[in-house]
């Protein structure tokens, strides 16, 4: 089986992939409510998570998939109150093909402004 690791333009960190493609699978890292280096959506739980699951989609279609093969997805809030926010997104964006999903509340991000993190898994097998 070949890996590919997926970085798209833009969003290279070091010591990480964005994604890594192994077969028919896509595990997608955590993504946060980040677009050009700006905290998007601050206080904003349904803006942050539109946030997320458009650099989860940017990150499947480096690795040539889309949201809608998303087969499982792991949310870390960190803050209850902020689960309305993520569950509208979420609900908007991949009712088609709803996967499965876990919330888990957390302490604390790496930069206060977030108020989640999102990682997915991925299915083009």
């Amino acid at each position: 089986m070949s890996v590919e690791r997926c970085n798209p333009p833009g969003m290279v960190y070091t010591g990480m992939s964005q994604a890594v493609k192994a077969g028919g699978w896509i595990h997608v890292s955590g993504q946060v409510a980040l677009r050009d280096g700006a905290v998007v959506g601050i206080g904003n739980a349904e803006q942050q998570a539109e946030q997320c699951f458009a650099n989860i989609a940017t990150v499947l279609a480096a690795a040539n998939a889309k949201l809608e093969h998303v087969v499982k997805i792991t949310c870390y809030l960190t803050d209850k109150e902020a689960y309305g926010g993520f569950a509208t997104a979420r609900n908007r964006l991949l009712t088609a093909q709803a996967p499965a999903s876990t919330v888990v509340i957390v302490k604390e991000l790496l930069m206060p402004e977030l108020l989640m993190e999102v990682e997915a898994v991925a299915w083009i097998g």
